[in-house]
């Protein structure tokens, strides 16, 4: 061989093997683009649980909650709309065991994505009969104005919310559906 062949065949090896590097390096690359994405909460994490509940789109804040399977985000917040019927303590274990609570509400525009529903739900609000006042899981008591109609409910029932802000009382013995809020921040 003469030199200016050796030559070409050396060159066309050092190309080859760059190219082969660089290939690699490319696929390594888009590997690890695609596990970092995949491991990337989704901006909007919509799971409803049932086929009646609307299909919304999510308002301003949702993109800051990652939500395990079968719960709805919404504003950094994860909400779980049963389908099944449980009582008020068998819903608020269910809750805790899925280190949440019953909803505890904070305003009446809460649940706008669900103002279509007209099921009653389990919520986590019970009379203390040590203070005389209604009050939230956490302690909290509820604002005045919080619902529409709230009137003097029996102190011995547990409280059902229907998402268009109306409010009844049952005995807390009694199966509802019921709802619960794990909040991310």
């Amino acid at each position: 061989m003469d030199d200016h062949t050796e030559e070409q065949v050396s060159q066309t090896t050092r190309w080859r093997l760059i190219s082969g590097t660089l290939g690699v390096i490319c696929l390594l690359l888009m590997v690890t683009l695609g596990m970092l994405l995949k491991s990337l909460p989704n901006e909007i994490d919509i799971k409803p649980t049932s086929s009646s509940l609307p299909n919304k789109e999510l308002q301003e804040g949702s993109d800051c909650c990652s939500c395990p399977e079968k719960w709805v985000g919404y504003r950094c917040n994860c909400y779980f709309i049963s389908l099944e019927m449980k009582t008020w303590n068998e819903s608020r274990n269910f809750c805790v065991s899925q280190n949440s609570s019953l909803l505890q509400l904070q305003n009446r525009d809460e649940l706008p994505f669900m103002h279509s529903n007209t099921k009653f739900y389990w919520i986590g609000l019970s009379y203390n009969t040590e203070r005389g006042v209604w009050q939230w899981e956490n302690g909290s008591a509820l604002s005045q104005n919080l619902f529409s109609s709230f009137e003097t409910p029996d102190p011995e029932n547990c409280i059902l919310y229907d998402l268009t802000n109306n409010t009844m009382d049952e005995p807390c013995e009694r199966k509802n559906h019921y709802i619960c809020i794990l909040q991310l921040i």
